[in-house]
C-alpha cells in the first residue's frame, strides 16, 4: 500500500538551515494550456507570495494525537486587519503550541492559536498586524465554489525546506477519500477531499491551492510519495469558521477571545459509495430512483455508514453498512449537507431515515457537541500526560469518547510498563472513569508508594493488564498539574492538581506502609565504628527511601521524555544484558567459618528449610554464597539522565557486603548503577521481597557502586534469611587458581560453574563513546578459561564460598565505519580488594563528607587519584623509545609477571595532571619506588593521605623523549557521589562537564563553560537547535564557567526574551545561536541531591508563576 503524507511536519531540525536560503519563486510548467496566460498567473503570484508565510511550530506537549516536537509548515493570511492566518490542524496542534510566522520579507511575528477544527484538517492562528511595518500584502480570498474539475491551479508554499516553492497542477478530482495517515493519530473523515497532480512534501501542509485570480480554492493537506499526488481539503467549512471568527473580533470591540464555533457529531464515519456498491448493500431499487431525483444528476452514490463509535448517540442505532437516506425529511448523498445539519442541530433531536438490508429504518438521534468530546485540559504528572479520550482517537480504537486516556507514558507509568495510547481503568484499587477519579486516587498516596493499576489497549482491547506503579520518591517531576488551554490567549495555563495536604505535595515518603518524614536524622559523622553509631540511632527509624535526547544535531536517539518530534522518535533500550554482581559483608562474616554459618543458616526454621532443599544439589560455594545475591532493577527518569547514561532501565546482580541491624549495602557494577539519579528496586535471592535502595557511592575510577537498603524493610524472617558475603581481598587471584563463578538468574536461581583464571591482571582499554559516559580506566581485571557469557554476572569465590572478585559487567561501544557505533558489553572480575578498602572506611567512619543512610548520617570516604588514563607497554617495546637496561632491569625486579611500564595517555582536563604529565610518558617511579601497575599508583595515592604532607603531590620519576625527568605531580580529591546536581533550562539538561567529558582532555578556554547533556522534545533549544555534546559558555555575553554563575545569569533572563548562546563543542567547533525563552511551557529549574536528607530536591529558579510550578 502506498503510504500517506501530512506534507507540512518537517522538523525544525532541516528548518533552521533551510532558513538561511534566499527566497525563490519556482513556477512550474501547467499541465495543460489554459485560458490564463502566463502574465495572468505571474500578477496573481506577485498578490498571493507576500500573504503566504511560514510557520514554525513547537508542540510543547504530547497532546492527543500529536507528539511534542518542532516543525515547519506554511500558513496564509485570510483576514489581514483582524491578523487571521489559516493553515492546518496538525500545524496548529490539538495541545499546546508556540509559533512564529514569517512573511516573504523575514519580518517575524509571534501567532497565538485560535481554533482548530476537532475533525476537519484546518485550524487559524491570529497575529497583530500592526507588528508588519515593512512589507505590502494583501489577504488571500476564500473561494470554495471556484474549485472544479479540470481547473489549473498553483500551490504557493514551503516545501522541502524551501521558502517559497510554488508547483503546478489541475484539480483531478473533487471526491476523492479523505486520506488515511496512520491508525493511532490525526485522520481526517466525513469530507471528501480534492487530488491533483502536484508533488507536495514536507513543509507544505497549510498551503493555498489557488487559481489564475489569486483566489484560495482548496487548502493543501497531504500527499502521496509514491505517486507524486496531492491532497486538498475543501474550503466551505473553513468560510464557515472565519466568519464566526470574524463575528466574535468585531463583537468584542476589536479583541480576541474565545469564540464559539457550533459543530455537532453523531461519532458516525461515512463513506461516499456509488450507486452500484449500495445495491449490493440493499438499497431497493425505489429508493434508488428516488434519491436520483432528488440529486444533481452528477450524483453517482450516496453516504453508508463505516464505523459507530461506542457510546456515542448512534451507538446500538446505526451499524456499519447502514445507508443514509433521509436526513430531517431531506434526502442527503453528500458530506456538506450532512455537516450544515449537524452543526446546526447541536443538542437537538434529528429524524433519520436509512436502509439496512433493503429494509427502511427510521431513527430520532440526538446531535451531540463536538467540543464536548474534544479534551480542552490534560494531566501532567511524572512526565506523563494523560486526558479525556477524544473522539479522534475514540475512533480509532474504537473506545468510549472521555475514557482517561495516556497519551504519553512519562517516567513513573513507563516505569510501571504502561504503553502510550493506554486506557486506565482502575488505580490504587478505585476504579477509574474520568480524570477526576485518577487525581483523587492520586491525592490519598504517599511518595514511594507502590499501588496496582489496570489498563487496556487498542492492540489487545479484549484484556486488561495489572501493573505495579511506583510513585515517584525524589522530586524527579513537578507536581501534578492540570493545563486547561484558553482559546482567549491561545495558551494552556496550569494549576495545581492535588488540594493542599495532599501527601504528593509534602517531603514524606512511604515507609513499610507508613508516610514519614526524610529530614530528621542525627549527625554522627564525628562517630568512629559502625556499630557505636548504630546505639545512638533515632529508635523512630526513618526510612532511606523517601522523564530526551543525548544526541546533537547529527545524531538521534530515543530517552524521554522526555517528548517526541513527528519524525524523530524515541528508542528506550532495555539493558538486559547489564546483569552484574555485588559482593557483601557483615561483620560475624569476617571471623565465622562459611560451612559453620551455612549449617546454622539451614538449622532455621521456615524459609530457611525450603531454600536448603532447593540447592541440596549445589556446591558448597554456591550454597554459601546464593542468600548474598541481590537482583537489581534500576530506572532512570528521563528529565535526570546525567553523564551520558545510555539506558533508561538496567537490570543486574548484585552481592551484599555488609548487613546489619540498621544498614545493608550491596555492591554492583556500573554498568547497572550507572547514575546516582536513578530509582533502585532490590530483589533478595534468600527471601522473596523487593526494596528500594539508595546509592551511597560511586568509585570515580573502578567498575562498582555501593547500595544501601534498609535491613528493617525485609522484616524479621527476611532480615534474617540474608546475609553478607564473606569478603578474601588477599591472596590475590594467579594465573591457574581455581574459582567458582556464581550468579542469578533473572528468575533469582542460581547458578554456578567451576573456572581456571587465565588472566589475573588484564589490563582494560575501552575507548569512549560517541556520548561520552562512565568508562573503566585504569583498571586491571581478572579472565577466566569458561564462564556464562557476556550477559551473565555474579562474584568468583573459593571452594568456600569467599569472595575474591566481582564478575561484572563492563560497557563499551563498537564502531563500524566513520558513523555507525553500537553498544557493547563484556564481563570480567573486579579484585574484591577494590571494594574492601572502601567499604571499610564506610563502616568505620573515615572522614568525609556526612550522607543520611536509613535515618542516620554517616561520613562517606574521599579518594585521591591521579587523574590520568595509563595505559601499559611492554618492556620489550618500551626499550624502543628509550627505557634504559637499567630501568627494564629494576621494574622486571619489581613485577616479574607485568614485565610492563606504565604511560600516560591523556590526563583529565582541569586535573592537576593535565599541566604536569604529556601523552607518551612513562611512569618510572614514585618517590624512587619502581612503578609497574595500576595498584601501584593508588598505594602511593593513599600514602600522600597517611603522610604529614599537604600538598598532594606525587614525586615522579618519568621517561619524556627519551629523557628521564623527575616531577611533582599533583592528586585530585574525588568522592563518590557522582553528579549531584542539574540545571534545567528551556529544555535543556546541562551539568557541570562529568569524568568522562573531561577525560577527552579537552575544555573550553573560555572559563570551561557548562555542558549540555540532554535536550527534550518540544522545548526551545529542539526549537532553535541546541542540543546535546556541547559547552555553554556564555550567555548574552556573560561567562558560564559553571552552574551557580549560570545560575545566576539565567534568573536575569525574562520570558519570551531572545537569549544570545555561545557554544563550543565537543569537537571543538564553536558557534554562537539564538534562542527565545519560554518560562509558560519551559521553567529554569533545578534538580540536587541534599544528603542531610537523601533526597533529590526540586528548586525553581525562573517561572511566570512560581507558585504553580
Amino acid at each position: 500500500m502506498d503510504s500517506l503524507e501530512r506534507s507540512g511536519s518537517e522538523t525544525a531540525l532541516g528548518l533552521e538551515s533551510s532558513m538561511k536560503e534566499e527566497l525563490s519563486l519556482e513556477i512550474e510548467p501547467p499541465f495543460k494550456e489554459s485560458v490564463a496566460t502566463a502574465e495572468d498567473w505571474r500578477e496573481a503570484l506577485n498578490k498571493v507570495v507576500p500573504a503566504v508565510v511560514v510557520l514554525r511550530t513547537t508542540a510543547c506537549r504530547a497532546f492527543d494525537t500529536e507528539a511534542a516536537g518542532a516543525s515547519y509548515a506554511t500558513g496564509f493570511v485570510v483576514d489581514k486587519s483582524r491578523g487571521i492566518i489559516l493553515t492546518n490542524r496538525h500545524v496548529v496542534k490539538p495541545g499546546p503550541v508556540v509559533a512564529e510566522a514569517m512573511f516573504v520579507n523575514r519580518e517575524e511575528i509571534p501567532v497565538h492559536p485560535v481554533y482548530r477544527d476537532p475533525v476537519h484538517d484546518f485550524g487559524f492562528f491570529r497575529y497583530d498586524p500592526g507588528a508588519i511595518q515593512f512589507l505590502n500584502y494583501e489577504e488571500i480570498p476564500l473561494v470554495p465554489e471556484a474549485a472544479c474539475v479540470g481547473l489549473e491551479i498553483r500551490v504557493v508554499g514551503n516545501d522541502s525546506g524551501e521558502k517559497v516553492s510554488i508547483l503546478a497542477g489541475t484539480l483531478a478530482r473533487l471526491d476523492r477519500d479523505a486520506p488515511h495517515y496512520k491508525k493511532d493519530g490525526y485522520n481526517d473523515f466525513n469530507t471528501f477531499y480534492m487530488q491533483a497532480a502536484s508533488g507536495t512534501k514536507g513543509g507544505s501542509s497549510g498551503s493555498p491551492v489557488i487559481d489564475w485570480q489569486g483566489q484560495a480554492v482548496a487548502l493543501n493537506a497531504g500527499s502521496k510519495s509514491s505517486s507524486a499526488s496531492a491532497f486538498f481539503l475543501p474550503l466551505e467549512r473553513v468560510v464557515r469558521a472565519l466568519h464566526f471568527l470574524q463575528n466574535g473580533w468585531d463583537s468584542n470591540g476589536g479583541k480576541w477571545k474565545a469564540v464559539a464555533i457550533s459543530r455537532g457529531t453523531l461519532q458516525v464515519t461515512f463513506l461516499h459509495k456509488g450507486f452500484d456498491e449500495t445495491r449490493r448493500l440493499g438499497l431497493q431499487s425505489e429508493t434508488e430512483q428516488m434519491v436520483r431525483q432528488a440529486s444533481p444528476a452528477s450524483e453517482t452514490g450516496m453516504l453508508v455508514v463505516d464505523s459507530v463509535v461506542p457510546g456515542g448517540p448512534a451507538h446500538k442505532h446505526l451499524q456499519p453498512g447502514d445507508i443514509l437516506v433521509r436526513v430531517n425529511g431531506e434526502v442527503i448523498t453528500q458530506f456538506l449537507k450532512l455537516e450544515t445539519i449537524l452543526d446546526d442541530g447541536v443538542s437537538q433531536k434529528i429524524d433519520i431515515l436509512i436502509e439496512r438490508g433493503g429494509t427502511s429504518v427510521n431513527l430520532i438521534l440526538m446531535v451531540q457537541d463536538l467540543h464536548s468530546v474534544t479534551p480542552d485540559f490534560f494531566l501532567e504528572v511524572s512526565g506523563a500526560v494523560i486526558h479525556p479520550l477524544s473522539y479522534q482517537q475514540a475512533r480509532n480504537f474504537r473506545f468510549h469518547c472521555g475514557l482517561v486516556y495516556v497519551t504519553e507514558p512519562g517516567y513513573m507509568l513507563s516505569r510501571a510498563g504502561v504503553p502510550r495510547h493506554a486506557i486506565i481503568k482502575k488505580f490504587a484499587g478505585e476504579e477509574i472513569s474520568q480524570l477526576d477519579d485518577l487525581i483523587l486516587a492520586l491525592s490519598k498516596l504517599s511518595r514511594g508508594a507502590r499501588v496496582p493499576l489496570e489498563y487496556t489497549s487498542y492492540m489487545d482491547r479484549h484484556r486488561s493488564k495489572s501493573v505495579l506503579v511506583t510513585v515517584d520518591r525524589h522530586e524527579w517531576y513537578a507536581s501534578p498539574q492540570i493545563y486547561t488551554r484558553n482559546d482567549s490567549t491561545g495558551l494552556w495555563t496550569a494549576r495545581a492538581a492535588l488540594p493542599p495536604g495532599s501527601l504528593l505535595l509534602s517531603s514524606n515518603v512511604l515507609c513499610d506502609g507508613n508516610a514519614t518524614k526524610c529530614d530528621v536524622a542525627k549527625d554522627t559523622s564525628k562517630a568512629g565504628p559502625l556499630e557505636p553509631m548504630l546505639e545512638e540511632m533515632n529508635k523512630d527509624g526513618t526510612d532511606s527511601f523517601t522523564i530526551m535526547q543525548t544526541n546533537d544535531e547529527h545524531l538521534t536517539e530515543e530517552i524521554h521524555y522526555l517528548e517526541e518530534s513527528h519524525v524523530e522518535t524515541k528508542r528506550r533500550r532495555l539493558e538486559e544484558d547489564s546483569s552484574v554482581d555485588g559482593v557483601f559483608i557483615s561483620e560475624r562474616a569476617m571471623t565465622e567459618p562459611a560451612e559453620e554459618r551455612l549449617g546454622r543458616t539451614l538449622e532455621n526454621p521456615g524459609y530457611a528449610d525450603e531454600r536448603a532443599v532447593a540447592t541440596a544439589n549445589a556446591s558448597v560455594a554456591e550454597r554459601v554464597i546464593e542468600p548474598t545475591l541481590v537482583m537489581f532493577e534500576v530506572h532512570v527518569p528521563p528529565s535526570c539522565m546525567l553523564d551520558g547514561v545510555h539506558s533508561q532501565h538496567f537490570f543486574g546482580t548484585g552481592v551484599i557486603v555488609h548487613h546489619s541491624e540498621s544498614m545493608g549495602l550491596v555492591a554492583v557494577d556500573r554498568n547497572t548503577v550507572a547514575v546516582s539519579v536513578s530509582d533502585f528496586m532490590l530483589s533478595f535471592a534468600a527471601f522473596p521481597m523487593e526494596i528500594p535502595g539508595e546509592v551511597v557511592f560511586l568509585h570515580p575510577v573502578h567498575n562498582y557502586a555501593l547500595v544501601a537498603y534498609d535491613p528493617s524493610n525485609l522484616g524479621a524472617v527476611g532480615a534474617s534469611a540474608v546475609r553478607a558475603a564473606e569478603l578474601l581481598p588477599e591472596p590475590t587471584l594467579r594465573r591457574g587458581d581455581s574459582v567458582y563463578l556464581v550468579g542469578l538468574s533473572r528468575s533469582l536461581q542460581a547458578t554456578s560453574r567451576k573456572s581456571t583464571v587465565t588472566n589475573p591482571c588484564a589490563a582494560l582499554n575501552i575507548g569512549s563513546a560517541d556520548c561520552p559516559r562512565y568508562r573503566a580506566t585504569n583498571m586491571e581485571v581478572i579472565e577466566l578459561d569458561t564462564d556464562f557469557g557476556s550477559s551473565f554476572s555474579g562474584v568468583l569465590t573459593d571452594e568456600r564460598g569467599r569472595v575474591q572478585a566481582i564478575w561484572g559487567s563492563f560497557s563499551t561501544q563498537v564502531k563500524y565505519g566513520c558513523s555507525t557505533s553500537e553498544d557493547h558489553q563484556f564481563v570480567r572480575g573486579l579484585p574484591i580488594y577494590a571494594i574492601s578498602e572502601v567499604l571499610d572506611k564506610i563502616i568505620n567512619g573515615a572522614k568525609g563528607p556526612p550522607l543520611l543512610i536509613n535515618g542516620v548520617k554517616r561520613p562517606m570516604p574521599l579518594l585521591r587519584i591521579l587523574e590520568a588514563e595509563l595505559y601499559p607497554t611492554l618492556l620489550s617495546k618500551a626499550r624502543n623509545f628509550g627505557l634504559g637496561d637499567n630501568w627494564i632491569q629494576a621494574l622486571v625486579k619489581k613485577d616479574p609477571i607485568r614485565r610492563q611500564v606504565l604511560r600516560v595517555k591523556g590526563c583529565l582536563a582541569g586535573s592537576k595532571a593535565e599541566l604536569v604529565l604529556e601523552q607518551g610518558d612513562m611512569i618510572l617511579a614514585i618517590d624512587k619506588e619502581p612503578i609497574t601497575c595500576f595498584r601501584d599508583i593508588e598505594k602511593a595515592c593513599q600514602e600522600i593521605d597517611k603522610s604529614d604532607s599537604n600538598n598532594g603531590e606525587l614525586n615522579m620519576t618519568i621517561l619524556r623523549q627519551g629523557k628521564e625527568i623527575e616531577i611533582s605531580v599533583g592528586t585530585d580529591i574525588r568522592d563518590g557521589n557522582g553528579t549531584t546536581r542539574l540545571v534545567n533550562w528551556c529544555g535543556c539538561i546541562i551539568q557541570d562537564p562529568h569524568s568522562a567529558v573531561r577525560a577527552l582532555g579537552f575544555l573550553p578556554e573560555e572559563g570551561h563553560g557548562v555542558y549540555v547533556a540532554r535536550w527534550c522534545h518540544g522545548s526551545p533549544v529542539h526549537r532553535y537547535g541546541l542540543y546535546a555534546l556541547q559547552w555553554i559558555i556564555e550567555v548574552n555575553g556573560k561567562l558560564t564557567p559553571d552552574l551557580e554563575s549560570f545560575v545566576e545569569v539565567a534568573k536575569g533572563l525574562e520570558h519570551e526574551e531572545f537569549v544570545r548562546v555561545r557554544t563550543v563543542h565537543l569537537n571543538g567547533k564553536p558557534r554562537v545561536l539564538t534562542l527565545k525563552q519560554d518560562l509558560h511551557y519551559w521553567p529554569t529549574w533545578e534538580l540536587k541531591f541534599d544528603p542531610d536528607t537523601a533526597t533529590w530536591r526540586r528548586r525553581i529558579i525562573k517561572a511566570l508563576d512560581e507558585s504553580i510550578v
